[in-house]
């Protein structure tokens, strides 16, 4: 291809700044953050772009129909579509700045899997967003080439957006992750060294702090008890299990604590059987017993 080249002067990403103020001048506060926001895009594409050739010293003049090798998918855009937002990597990459090898039919290529791009295109395109089934996979697109309004757009539906609620809560136990690996880890051990093709394990979810009896009521609007810092340490024990989840202090339950394990460990290609088997009757003072519910997980590995 015959490339056109122009010299690279001190505001070499105009064509991809272009400017909205009367008689198409920028403000510098304006300019200032486009160039950033540029450079930005440039820095995610360097990792990724083999340099311009060597002596070129010159910006690549793209021309207005693009067509894209993305790993073996074909696909013809407008250049003004791959530059639509320009704290992106296609608009990094599109700017004239990086050299882009081409396949042997002249098409620009990138070396991504790209059975989800039409969806990326379809979004810079005409703001259209995926069906459901595809939103995660498009995410992941959207993250590599660091597409921000798409990203934003995808997260506020589902199933992203109930992920976003999901990791509210999973956040208030900090050691969550830990403890979903310890619950794998343990059912792997106990798999291999018992030649099985499964393996359980006990794990205990409690939600409250201390055991409540009849007497006693949670105070208003909080799920924490009236009572003193000695009596919280004779309720302190740790029961009989392989891993314990809680307390918590929300409005999710016991129950949605068990859906968030079942749903990440499957996600790991795991069959998760899980049911209660009882209680832990620790006896801890005077008439109070444990009473956390103990679950019995069952993790087949094939």
């Amino acid at each position: 291809m015959a490339d056109k080249r122009k010299p690279r002067g001190p505001y070499y990403g105009a064509v991809l700044l272009g400017g909205d103020a009367p008689g198409g001048r920028i403000g510098a506060g304006r300019l200032s953050a486009q160039v950033a926001a540029a450079d930005r895009a440039d820095c995610r594409w360097e990792a990724h772009s083999p340099p311009l050739p060597e002596g070129s010293g010159c910006s690549f003049q793209f021309p207005e129909v693009v067509p894209l090798n993305i790993g073996g998918a074909h696909f013809t855009t407008r250049l003004s579509t791959l530059r639509r937002y320009e704290d992106t990597m296609l608009a990094a990459m599109f700017s004239g700045r990086h050299y882009i090898p081409t396949d042997a039919e002249g098409r620009y290529f990138i070396d991504r899997d790209g059975t989800h791009f039409g969806d990326v295109l379809n979004f810079l395109r005409s703001g259209d967003l995926p069906p459901r089934e595809r939103v995660r996979a498009v995410h992941k697109e959207a993250q590599y080439y660091a597409i921000g309004p798409l990203l934003e757009q995808l997260e506020n539906v589902q199933p992203l957006k109930g992920e976003k609620v999901r990791q509210a809560f999973l956040g208030l136990m900090p050691y969550y992750k830990d403890h979903l690996e310890r619950i794998v880890e343990i059912a792997r051990l106990r798999a291999v060294q018992r030649k099985a093709r499964f393996a359980k394990l006990k794990v205990c979810v409690f939600k409250e702090e201390m055991p409540i009896t009849p007497y006693e009521c949670p105070l208003l609007n909080s799920l924490r008890f009236e009572r003193s810092e000695s009596d919280g340490q004779l309720f302190e024990h740790h029961c009989e299990v392989d891993v314990s989840f809680g307390p918590w202090e929300a409005v999710a339950d016991v129950y949605d604590l068990l859906h968030c394990l079942v749903t990440d460990l499957a996600a790991q290609g795991l069959t998760v059987d899980h049911q209660c088997i009882g209680v832990c009757d620790k006896h801890l003072v005077n008439h109070y017993y444990c009473k956390r519910p103990i679950y019995e997980f069952k993790i087949t590995w094939w």
